[in-house]
């Protein structure tokens, strides 16, 4: 996929499991996922500074069970964006899911009035799952602006997001506003800048909400992105990354210094996920492998 071939992460399931089903023949997924199996690990979680995880919707060409052995085996800790059903599994593999999937479409979320009901019922049957469930966050989304003001999306979002901290404060969960592009991938996505969110943060005031800082959407909406992370750190509770363009791996085809980047997410005492949220175009678990490593710090 190329910036002119835009791809949203639920367009891209069916396609990127024929796209893996197709690099991953069947010698060499027996040969790519055997290696991992058998071999030493690369590293180990809580080897390095970080904790590390990926997205299950960007390896579909995998079971997730299969993924979850790849992952264990390069030293992840969890797996990122599973739905309730496939909480339990990662388990098996001494992983954790690291976010769920969250209750609503991306185009329409919190900064809707007429949204807040349906959101609100949807997460109050959700929250309290994922506590017992051990999954700590959630995703949520802004939704589209359609024709809103950034301060009436604001305040809106605020509105919303108020009747359920509590329940997500009772429960030990955080609910974590993603930011997207609305350059390339989502266009008029509200929460598309980082300062915009940051207010969200601010007007909910709740420790059981913060903000899903997505490495590659920043840098293809604002850049800058050392510097927003340390700006904002006390207020991001997940990472996603991926290269830049493209979302891709994160190798030297792609613009991001990924390994300074992550050198700077552990220098703020991260405590939480990194997770790699990238379309694989050769073996996955081989790209997979190569993202762990650059971001083992």
């Amino acid at each position: 996929m190329s910036d002119r071939s835009p791809i949203s992460r639920r367009d891209a399931v069916g396609a990127l499991g024929a796209l893996t089903a197709a690099t991953l023949t069947p010698m060499t997924t027996l040969r790519g996922l055997g290696a991992v199996a058998s071999s030493r690990p690369l590293t180990s979680p809580g080897a390095g500074r970080l904790r590390q995880s990926v997205a299950r919707w960007c390896f579909t060409g995998l079971t997730l069970d299969a993924l979850c052995a790849a992952g264990r085996d390069l030293g992840l800790a969890g797996i990122d964006l599973l739905d309730e059903a496939e909480w339990g599994i990662p388990k098996r593999y001494g992983l954790e899911c690291s976010i769920g999937n969250g209750f609503g479409p991306i185009a329409r979320g919190f900064n809707r009035l007429d949204q807040h009901d349906a959101l609100v019922a949807a997460g109050s049957a959700l929250i309290p799952k994922a506590g017992a469930a051990g999954v700590r966050r959630i995703v949520v989304f802004s939704g589209n602006r359609n024709g809103l003001s950034d301060g009436e999306g604001i305040a809106n979002c605020i509105t919303g997001l108020k009747r359920l901290t509590p329940l997500a404060e009772q429960h030990g969960v955080t609910l974590c506003m993603e930011m997207l592009n609305s350059r390339v991938d989502h266009k008029d996505y509200h929460a598309d800048h980082t300062a915009w969110a940051a207010e969200v943060v601010k007007g909910v005031d709740s420790p059981a909400f913060r903000l899903l800082y997505d490495v590659y959407h920043m840098q293809v909406m604002e850049g800058n992105v050392i510097a927003t992370i340390k700006q904002y750190a006390s207020i991001i509770a997940h990472y996603h990354t991926a290269g830049v363009p493209g979302r891709h791996e994160l190798d030297d085809d792609q613009e991001l210094n990924y390994r300074r980047i992550a050198q700077v997410i552990a220098d703020t005492g991260f405590d939480g996920f990194v997770a790699h949220e990238f379309l694989p175009t050769r073996n996955p678990v081989t790209s997979l492998r190569e993202a762990v490593t650059r971001c083992t710090v």
